[in-house]
């Protein structure tokens, strides 16, 4: 199977069909990951100038050995010390077509290795704890966040309009004047879209997915509204205690969840 293909089934699978716990605790490594340390002396950084900024992250998940829980070191290409390219393009296609998740899953003694985008990030600043760097495919990445794997389910975000939580010390920012895709629940919460997913053979853009507004969603959960609203005041982003609460639709957008805890206001 050459490496392109692989890729393809990872983004076709990968964020679908994730790698279930019981298949984890069966393919245990021997010791915990490395890249599990990649947290230690983290620096809090500010990165300004990233609304439409193309990008990936791979999550990759393994075994704590203090706790016995499995988690996933988040890496980020948009984070490294390089700054934002005056390409406003982090994960050229190129490379990211180079990406094996298979071998990058053996070299690290993972339990898991998952691919998340390419994607389109959505605010204009983020303060966040940059850890180590690494590089994949050729692809500076920085160790930015720990994602709480659910105690059901697989190490990705395979579940649509499921909420889970992810230990990131963080600010992100989306400045006045800047347009944002919302979700609002059933439950009278409002969630604002991250990351918007290109994805690695893209079949609408993002003025074609916020154009077709709600009328593209066909799993959306009862009560629940698409809507585009541009901001007439910063919303801004802190969460409470360093864990934010994030959620993907079925088009593996990613959204952080506003409000109280959250954000200094519900968009």
């Amino acid at each position: 199977m050459t490496k392109m293909k692989s890729i393809v089934m990872a983004v076709a699978a990968v964020m679908v069909t994730s790698t279930s716990l019981g298949a984890l605790a069966q393919a245990t490594p021997p010791a915990e990951p490395r890249l599990l340390s990649d947290s230690v002396g983290a620096k809090y950084k500010r990165f300004d100038n990233m609304h439409q900024v193309r990008y990936i992250e791979l999550i990759l998940a393994g075994r704590e050995a203090r706790s016995g829980n499995v988690v996933a070191a988040v890496y980020n290409t948009m984070l490294t010390d390089k700054g934002i390219p005056a390409s406003r393009d982090s994960a050229p296609q190129a490379l990211v077509e180079k990406l094996d998740l298979a071998q990058v899953k053996q070299e690290h003694s993972l339990l898991g290795a998952n691919l998340n985008g390419p994607k389109l990030w959505q605010p204009d600043w983020l303060e966040v704890d940059q850890g180590a760097e690494r590089s994949f495919a050729g692809m500076p990445m920085a160790w930015v966040a720990q994602l709480n794997v659910p105690a059901k389910g697989g190490i990705g975000m395979d579940q649509p309009y499921k909420p889970m939580t992810i230990a990131r010390k963080s600010g992100v920012g989306w400045n006045k004047g800047t347009t944002v895709m919302l979700l609002d629940d059933a439950e009278g919460n409002t969630w604002v879209m991250k990351g918007f997913q290109v994805g690695i053979k893209p079949t609408y853009t993002y003025e074609e997915f916020k154009a077709a507004g709600q009328s593209r969603f066909k799993q959306l959960p009862p009560g629940w509204k698409f809507r585009v609203k541009t901001l007439d005041k910063d919303l801004i982003e802190i969460p409470e205690g360093g864990v934010a609460t994030i959620m993907p639709d079925e088009f593996f957008n990613v959204y952080d969840k506003t409000g109280p805890g959250m954000t200094n206001y519900k968009p």
